[in-house]
């Protein structure tokens, strides 16, 4: 038997060492150092969808990164008030933000495009656009200027049209009116001679109790239920020209993201994928449920007449060419959307069966 060399052992053991140590380095580098963020939300946590999705994303991103990403939700106020949650992820007060992108009209126009869209898309066809058809990369790109790193994150289904305090029997029925109303939608209530106003949601109902508006819209049945409006609106209409789907964003500071390994990038991506599917079966499956228990309450449920969804829509055609014009970037947005539609026409029309 050799004798062993102690000195061809020892040579040995630091190699191994060695080797270990450029592993651990390695795997570090590829998994990335753990990251515990705080992310501010423009919506509570209790509340259905809006909220919840967004609370949603603290537990399955940690779960899905093996803790390497950590979230912490803070609710509307305590880091950043609700419509300030933009600065606050663009500047890096904050790593992350839960919001939609209509509420930042102010700071990039295009933004409104990636939210929800007058007599647009469904769920479905919005994803397609969004995922194969050239929006994704707008919507990086847009955001990106800002110092923002944007993420579809969450998706819901239809919202409903209105609460109303009277009964709406025609587009004149609009005019003068203080409504609540959000996004886009807002702009084409203003063309018909509405008078829109973008409240927080936790302030609609004392406004609309008030009479400090007249009507508001905010989401769909099983949200609008929570939220009470039926004490004081009992007429309820449908469907939601303005929001037939909306997206709802997990906004990151750029920096931030960029000091993520792609396997982290990766992990954040995968839960968000899952959220939207959450998102969208969730949000299905609870809206029969809430509009029994709302005409339970006495509520009165009302479809908009063809003439009057005509004159709405004919109103946000001209909405949508003058904001156009006067913004290249919305510009560039709404044509690459409405390039995609007018293709996905030929197979909507052919493989849906009509109601």
């Amino acid at each position: 038997m050799r004798p062993v060399n102690a000195a061809a052992v020892a040579s040995l053991c630091m190699l191994a060492a060695c080797s270990n140590e450029n592993t651990d380095a390695q795997n570090t580098h590829q998994v990335g150092e753990p990251v515990e963020w705080r992310m501010t939300s423009t919506y509570p946590s209790t509340l259905i969808q809006l909220g919840t999705l967004g609370k949603r994303l603290e537990t399955e991103v940690a779960k899905i990164s093996g803790g390497s990403v950590k979230l912490k939700f803070y609710e509307p106020g305590v880091l950043a008030p609700p419509f300030e949650t933009f600065d606050a992820v663009s500047y890096g007060a904050v790593e992350a933000g839960w919001s939609t992108p209509g509420y930042w009209a102010g700071k990039d126009p295009a933004l409104q495009l990636f939210s929800s869209v007058p007599f647009g898309p469904s769920a479905p066809e919005y994803l397609a656009w969004f995922d194969y058809g050239g929006g994704k990369e707008l919507f990086e790109e847009t955001y990106h200027k800002h110092n923002i790193h944007g993420i579809i994150c969450g998706m819901t289904p239809p919202e409903a049209s209105g609460w109303f305090k009277k009964e709406i029997n025609s587009v004149d029925d609009l005019k003068g009116l203080k409504i609540r109303f959000f996004g886009l939608g807002a702009k084409v209530m203003e063309e018909v001679g509405a008078a829109p106003q973008l409240i927080a949601g936790g302030e609609i109902y004392q406004a609309l109790e008030l009479g400090t508006i007249d009507a508001t819209e905010y989401a769909m049945p099983a949200v609008d239920y929570r939220m009470g409006f039926y004490e004081v609106a009992k007429h309820y209409y449908f469907p939601g020209w303005h929001q037939q789907s909306t997206f709802f964003e997990l906004m990151i500071n750029l920096d931030a993201w960029n000091s993520l390994s792609e396997t982290q990038q990766a992990q954040v991506e995968a839960t968000c994928a899952a959220n939207i599917r959450y998102g969208i079966s969730e949000g299905e499956a609870l809206q029969a449920d809430a509009m029994a228990a709302l005409e339970a309450k006495g509520v009165n449920i009302h479809t908009w007449s063809p003439e009057i969804l005509d004159e709405l829509e004919g109103a946000w055609g001209r909405v949508v060419t003058d904001l156009a014009e006067k913004d290249p970037e919305f510009a560039r947005v709404w044509h690459s959307l409405e390039a995609f539609r007018e293709k996905y026409k030929a197979w909507a029309d052919r493989g849906y069966l009509k109601d």
